[in-house]
């Protein structure tokens, strides 16, 4: 334990930066960018940070990029146990709670040793018929968003940029390309959260929860839509 305090403080803990989740009429948006910071350096570039839970939900991660990842196959691992042993899924609330549970548990290395772990869960509400987003903070405490919410290091140029844009009963299209214009302008503004990288073909991740379960959107309809945004910033006397 030592050696990771020592490490945290050092400023050596690799972090994962920013996510994304919005509402819109047919269930719910999520997205993540790719970068892992250590320190002022780069340590890993194309990190995933949406990983789907089960059919009808997901959660994307920020903070320490270790225990966040550990934290979330632990949760996947548990919330599968649960429907094989009662046969049935949990509800969408109860995952939420369950996942709560794991960040209070991760509390004491967060203070310690800035092991913090930030996510957000969302997912299709099969018995309402309506996307839910949770937010959580480091001690545990859930809160359910009513539209959207983004968390990390780009968090509030992301939320600034989706709250400009967002609107109720969203098209799936509109949606995404929100999704991605509030990551974008989070690596415009933000270092340590990672923008479209065209040259090696490194994309934020994107995903979608509907009735009809999780879906990743796909990597060419991505990249197609931060190019739109590149020419359009370019077009606007920008440089991307």
């Amino acid at each position: 334990m030592a050696s990771i305090a020592s490490a945290a403080r050092g400023g050596e803990i690799p972090h994962g930066t920013t996510v994304v989740a919005l509402k819109y009429a047919d269930g719910v948006v999520m997205a993540g960018d790719r970068r892992v910071t250590l320190g002022h350096s780069i340590a890993n570039r194309t990190m995933e940070k949406v990983f789907q839970v089960d059919r009808f939900s997901a959660v994307s991660i920020a903070g320490a990029a270790g225990p966040a990842q550990e934290m979330v196959r632990l949760f996947q691992t548990q919330v599968d146990y649960y429907e094989k042993i009662q046969g049935r899924s949990l509800s969408l609330e109860g995952k939420a709670n369950q996942l709560a549970q794991m960040v209070r548990n991760n509390f004491s290395a967060a203070i310690q040793f800035q092991l913090v772990v930030v996510p957000i869960f969302a997912g299709y509400d099969v018995r309402r018929k309506t996307g839910r987003i949770f937010t959580y903070d480091i001690t545990g405490s859930r809160t359910e968003e009513a539209d959207f919410d983004a968390t990390g290091s780009g968090g509030r140029d992301a939320r600034t940029t989706i709250k400009l844009g967002w609107r109720e009963a969203m098209a799936r299209d509109d949606a995404v390309e929100l999704a991605i214009q509030g990551l974008y302008e989070a690596a415009d503004e933000d270092t340590a959260t990672g923008g479209p990288d065209v040259i090696r073909g490194i994309y934020p991740m994107v995903s979608l929860i509907t009735a009809d379960g999780y879906r990743r959107v796909e990597e060419p309809e991505v990249a197609e839509r931060f190019g739109a945004i590149i020419q359009r910033k370019s077009s606007e006397g920008h440089r991307p």
